[in-house]
Formats: structure tokens, sequence, C-alpha cells
């Protein structure tokens, strides 16, 4: 049985299970702020439930870095089934840990899966237009999803660390504000499965550059862990911590952001994470799709 380590009390993700057409179990996980609003689909996915083998069993969303091609083919369809779509409505990004979010519209559709993208370094998007399902990706780095109820515009953005102190989730809440209207306090937000901070030590060079990003609160997302065996300075950061500040700073109520409980290193078998495998494995996705 598969046991999931959960990093508080009480659950803040939902996990489903449902069936793929060939009567195996297929997982995956959902944000219920965000099912609440009643505008979108929208899905987590888990390894559970895919055609991939070996590193990247089972649900592996990578091409291009030793799966076959034709499986990861399949684990997106999938993951259009459980949206209720199908492959040819996805749109990806391009993921080089930047902070640029692309303005998705319906002749985007398929970029990614059934079309090669003409785009490159986009790791936010953002739409209005129905159908079309967004997806991101991430194997330890943290996805935000966007929902504004008011005027139906959804998105989602990959933020590592280096997204986190260029403040992804602000990007692309500006890019929402300035293409649809948007106002961040109608927004509802999610915080996705990611490396939770008892899980991520990073270097003096890093920690400095979030002190620097986020004056005041360095004691709230970075603990001080001193010298390690080969005199390096350590620290763990809490990046759940540090893009909930981003997105509050931007304008959302806190009581709009939801913040996950899972993280992608203590759940190996649950998620894919970089840091456990050391690299050697497929990639999560989250996609969002307005209804």
């Amino acid at each position: 049985m598969l046991k999931i380590r959960r990093t508080g009390a009480a659950p803040v993700m939902d996990i489903i299970k449902t069936e793929n057409p060939d009567g195996s179990a297929l997982l995956y996980m959902q944000i219920p702020a965000i099912r609440a609003t009643g505008i979108v689909e929208h899905a987590f996915s888990t390894r559970i439930g895919g055609t991939s083998q070996g590193i990247f069993s089972s649900m592996n969303l990578r091409f291009g870095h030793g799966d076959e091609d034709a499986r990861v083919r399949e684990n997106f369809h999938r993951m259009a089934s459980v949206l209720g779509t199908d492959e040819a409505h996805m749109v990806l990004t391009k993921q080089t840990h930047t902070t640029n979010v692309r303005v998705v519209t319906a002749a985007d559709a398929g970029y990614g899966v059934v079309r090669e993208r003409p785009y490159d370094d986009v790791d936010g998007l953002i739409t209005d237009v129905p159908g079309l399902a967004l997806g991101i990706f991430a194997a330890d780095c943290v996805p935000l999803l966007f929902v504004d109820p008011v005027h139906h515009v959804i998105g989602a953005s990959h933020s590592g660390w280096r997204g986190t102190v260029k403040r992804m989730g602000e990007v692309t809440i500006r890019a929402m504000q300035a293409t649809y209207g948007s106002v961040p306090s109608d927004l509802i937000c999610a915080i996705g499965p990611s490396i939770c901070r008892d899980c991520y030590e990073v270097s003096e060079d890093v920690a400095e550059q979030f002190r620097t990003a986020f004056p005041g609160h360095a004691a709230e997302i970075l603990r001080d862990d001193g010298l390690n065996a080969a005199g390096e300075q350590k620290f763990h950061l809490d990046l759940w911590a540090a893009n909930r500040i981003v997105l509050e700073e931007a304008g959302v109520p806190a009581a709009q952001i939801s913040v996950t409980d899972i993280c992608t290193n203590c759940n190996p078998a649950l998620l894919f994470s970089h840091r456990y495998t050391h690299g050697l494995r497929g990639n999560n996705g989250v996609f969002i799709m307005l209804k």
C-alpha cells in the first residue's frame, strides 16, 4: 500500500483515484479551493497511472530525456482525459527558470504535445480561452496555479528557487492584470507539491539572494544550519513560504492561497523528485483548464 507523508496535521490536497481504459489505477491530486471556484478543471499528476517504465515509471510527462515518446504521449492522453479533454487541446511551457509568461490563445492548442512549440524560455502561461489546458512541470520546483473567477482567467507558472527570487508569482499576476484586467484580491491561488524546507538544503550564495529579495522575511524562509563537515555554510530554504509571501505582497489575500502539504522529496513513490533521484527521473505535470 502506498504511504503518503504529509507535512501538516490536516490534509490540504485531495488525492483522487480513477481508472484508465485498461483497468489500471491513476492517481492525481486537486486543491479544494481551486475546485470550489466551479469554473475550472485541474490536476496535479502523480507517478501512478502512466505507461512509462524504469526510472520514468510510470506517469512521466517529459519528452526527450530517454523515455519512449509513444509512452509519454499516452501519458499526456491519460492526463487530458482526467480533465475531460484531449492532448490536442493542451498547451505546455518550455521552462528554463525564467519569469517569461505567455498569453495563450486558441491558436496555441497542442503546443508541446502534438505540435512543436514556436517559443522558448516560457515558465508561465495565462489564458481566458475555455477548453485549453495549460500545462507546467516540476520535480521539486514549485508549481503555481491562479484562478480569476470574476474575469474567468487562469494561469499556471513554474517557480524554482531562481523564479521565486525573481517573484514569478507576482510576474504572472501582473500579466493577468495587464492582459485581462484581473484584480489580485479576486484571485484564488495554489502552491503545489514541491520540495519542503526540511528537505531543501542550499548554499550561502542562494541564501543571500533570498535575504536580498525578501527583506524582513529571512527568519521565516531560511534556517541557518551552520557549517557542514567541509566547512561550508548551509541553510534550509522554505520555497512554500517564500512563494506565499510573493503572492500576498502582490495583493492576494492570505485566505485565498492554498499551500501544499505534500513534499516531492518526502514522497518518491508518489511523485518525481530531482533531488531524491539525483536527476534520474521523469516530470510531474500540473494542468488547469477553464470549463
